[in-house]
């Protein structure tokens, strides 16, 4: 199978943000946290921002069980909040894959929507919304792992707010999907820092309630307002493989244009891909 089939095909399970997505309470005296409380908690980590749109330049490093890495660099443009949002994913590096864009369409309400755009073939494929479990991009991150969350798409309970980690006071998350079908996971713990509206760290449980993966973010940094992690690391602990993600720039309302969110306009999404007109297969 050549290059171009292989990233072809990893790249469309991939289906791309992010991130970037938990009995009692510690002290017995404290009263009971409500579930509204819970939602409240998780909701103030994903409304916190109100950027009209958003460029990230990141890198992936990626490491075998044998502690062999490789690195690939990718450029994330976003209009629109959440909920509401068009996500170009444009890879830049290494060469197999430079120009491979995704186009994500998120309405409320509707099904996700994704186009991938592969420059070696000079071709648009719709991708319907699913194996969400795939790894994004041969990473330890899947598709769900950096999606833009869907927050009714679990329920929520506070199980502690007395863990500390890296210096910050955290509330302790359970999130449970309401349908099988709306997560690869049975449960999420999530740790979210009381001072920021951050999640600090993460486990996902399998359908058998066994932990199969770790998440650890670090490198908080405010901008545009809004609090965010510039270092985020995930373990798939079944396999002994990590993937780190890192932030080297974020900026945002740069004034981004609508028309370069759409099938048609993939082929030309960014500098490194082919001028030529693509065409368009549904």
């Amino acid at each position: 199978m050549n290059n171009t089939k292989v990233m072809r095909n990893d790249l469309r399970r991939a289906r791309c943000y992010a991130f970037t997505a938990i009995c009692l309470c510690v002290a017995m005296e404290m009263p009971a946290l409500s579930a509204t409380d819970a939602r409240s908690v998780m909701d103030a980590v994903y409304q916190q921002d109100n950027s009209r749109d958003m460029t990230l330049r990141a890198n992936l490093d990626i490491f075998s069980a044998d502690g062999q890495g490789q690195k690939k660099k990718f450029v994330l443009k976003r209009i629109g909040g959440l909920g509401d949002s068009k996500t170009l994913l444009r890879f830049t590096d290494p060469a197999e894959i430079k120009g491979v864009t995704l186009l994500s369409v998120v309405r409320k309400g509707a099904t996700d929507q994704q186009w991938l755009y592969t420059p070696a073939i000079q071709r648009v494929r719709s991708i319907a919304p699913r194996e969400r479990s795939e790894p994004f991009a041969s990473s330890d991150f899947t598709y769900e792992d950096i999606a833009e969350r869907v927050l009714d798409d679990f329920t929520y309970k506070m199980l502690n707010d007395g863990e500390v980690i890296q210096g910050h006071k955290t509330y302790k998350i359970a999130a449970t999907p309401v349908s099988a079908d709306k997560s690869q996971y049975k449960f999420i713990y999530f740790w979210v820092g009381q001072d920021v509206p951050v999640i600090l760290a993460a486990e996902m449980y399998d359908q058998s309630g066994k932990k199969i993966k770790e998440f650890h973010a670090s490198g908080l940094k405010k901008a545009n307002g809004m609090w965010g992690a510039r270092h985020l690391e995930m373990n798939s602990l079944l396999q002994n493989t990590r993937t780190v993600l890192t932030i080297d720039d974020a900026q945002f309302n740069t004034g981004l244009d609508e028309k370069l969110f759409t099938p048609e306009a993939l082929a030309s999404s960014g500098e490194d891909t082919h001028k030529k007109p693509a065409k368009n297969n549904h």
